[in-house]
């Protein structure tokens, strides 16, 4: 369905804002903190419903994902830099959340309205493009963060990946599937309406 501008603008900011507040573990939002974080959800989502706003929504949660993580960290006296979090691997959240963002995109792209056969490619189009995000971000993580103790292998790589897998999944999927029960919702309610309008006799 084309969303207006205004539209597009007011999807971005409740994504955004819904990132800020399960993502800023121990901060000044510490009353969220019981929620996981929705950050690889909400780049899926935002791939599909902000289809062809990429070349500023994406860079804008990009950046609001690392401010939020400098507000954090330097919010506990650490030094943003040094952390264990933010080694070389950090910058590799950039592909990964883009593959996020691609699988909602294409999602978006092919999708053939509220079908069985959306339904499918939905179910495709997340798993591929989480199982891509998990690999880069726990991957770049497991052989390039010098908090992983030597020596590393794939046997060892493996065995981490599988053990964060699971939780990882359920968490995204929550998301994105609370996300997929508002669409559907938007959707049947614009329907009607429309139909509402048309029915009306003219004046």
């Amino acid at each position: 369905m084309p969303k207006t501008s205004t539209q597009r603008l007011g999807i971005f900011v409740v994504l955004a804002v819904v990132m800020a507040a399960t993502r800023m573990h121990h901060s000044i939002l510490h009353h969220f903190d019981a929620l996981p974080d929705a950050s690889w959800g909400i780049f899926f989502l935002a791939g599909f419903w902000l289809r062809g706003a990429g070349r500023w929504a994406f860079p804008l949660l990009m950046a609001e994902a690392v401010l939020i993580d400098y507000l954090v960290i330097s919010g506990q006296g650490l030094d943003f830099w040094g952390h264990y979090c933010v080694s070389a691997a950090y910058w590799f959240l950039l592909p990964a959340y883009f593959s996020l963002w691609m699988g909602g995109s294409l999602l978006a792209r092919h999708q053939v309205g509220l079908r069985l056969q959306t339904l499918g490619m939905a179910a495709v189009a997340f798993l591929a493009s989480w199982a891509v995000c998990y690999a880069l971000s726990n991957g770049s993580y497991y052989w390039l963060s010098d908090t992983v103790p030597l020596p590393r292998s794939m046997g060892a790589w493996s065995a981490n990946m599988v053990d964060w897998y699971l939780p990882f999944l359920q968490t995204t999927a929550l998301y994105v599937g609370i996300g997929a029960v508002l669409h559907v919702l938007a959707t049947q309610v614009s329907r009607a309406l429309n139909s509402a309008g048309h029915s009306q006799p003219p004046r």
